[in-house]
């Protein structure tokens, strides 16, 4: 695994623009938009690649017989050398990669549905995500047009990008409140004087806009999600975006969500848990 100098990230692009699951996380490293990481088996010549997006998502794909490049990423994934500081989710293009690694990990990597194992230093959690498709007739059969209540949705602004809490939030996914506020957009509720939801563009990518959802857990099960989700959505549907969802399959809370506002799951692939 060779890390990739910035001025060669256009080697990527070709390769990465044949890849059929959800990647503009990807995207956003190989377009410069945050500071990510590219590795390769060839500073020249590159057939496999491994992107790591601040946030901690990566994405594996290319050839799979390069046994140099497996031997690194083995100890990157384990972090035999302790080079990742925090835990990653792991994706991989294409299905050869899946019968790649198992075998090359070993019994380091357990089912996320196995209750029975332990997670430990180094261990490999291995889950299942989901990619969505939308649905705009199911959307506007669904929409929730009268919720009513004491809250308001007001764009999200520079301030407000400051002080929404919560793991998955806008200053995450953009270098700063004012990238964000420039390329991205969102939208928050308030409740109760708090940002209680937020729904924003994780990555803008051509036609493309994925979505990430954060609601406070004191005020989860008031539908604050779905209504906010909406307002996002119909930016989307305004301005000629398509609306994009991925989530684990686990996430009930993230599923459901999808499903309500007339996303249909398409593809369901393995992901990986990297842990330090």
């Amino acid at each position: 695994m060779i890390p990739l100098d910035q001025s060669k990230y256009d080697k990527v692009v070709k390769p990465l623009g044949k890849i059929t699951i959800n990647n503009l996380f990807a995207r956003s490293v190989v377009e410069k938009h945050v500071p990510g990481i590219i590795y390769v088996d060839h500073a020249e010549d590159p057939k496999t690649f491994y992107i790591s997006h601040p946030y901690g998502m990566s994405l594996l794909f290319g050839e799979t017989e390069r046994d140099d490049f497996n031997s690194k990423l083995i100890d990157y994934v384990l972090n035999t050398y302790k080079v990742r500081k925090k835990v990653e989710w792991l994706q991989a293009f294409p299905q050869s990669w899946h019968k790649k690694l198992p075998p090359l990990l070993g019994d380091h990597l357990f089912k996320s549905n196995e209750r029975s194992a332990i997670t430990k230093n180094g261990k490999i959690e291995e889950g299942i995500r989901v990619n969505f498709k939308f649905n705009i007739q199911k959307y506007l059969q669904a929409k929730r047009k009268n919720i009513h209540g004491n809250f308001k949705i007001l764009r999200t602004d520079k301030a407000m990008y400051e002080k929404i809490p919560g793991s998955v939030i806008p200053k995450y996914f953009w270098r700063d409140a004012d990238d964000f506020y420039l390329r991205g957009i969102g939208y928050t509720l308030i409740y109760d004087k708090k940002l209680v939801s937020t729904a924003f563009s994780s990555f803008i990518h051509d036609h493309q806009l994925e979505i990430g959802i954060e609601t406070s857990e004191n005020y989860r099960g008031k539908k604050f999600a779905m209504v906010v989700c909406s307002s996002l959505i119909d930016y989307c549907l305004e301005n000629n975006y398509e609306p994009i969802w991925a989530c684990r399959a686990e996430n009930i809370g993230s599923y459901k969500l999808a499903i309500k506002l007339g996303f249909e799951p398409t593809i369901s692939i393995p992901y990986y848990k990297l842990n330090v």
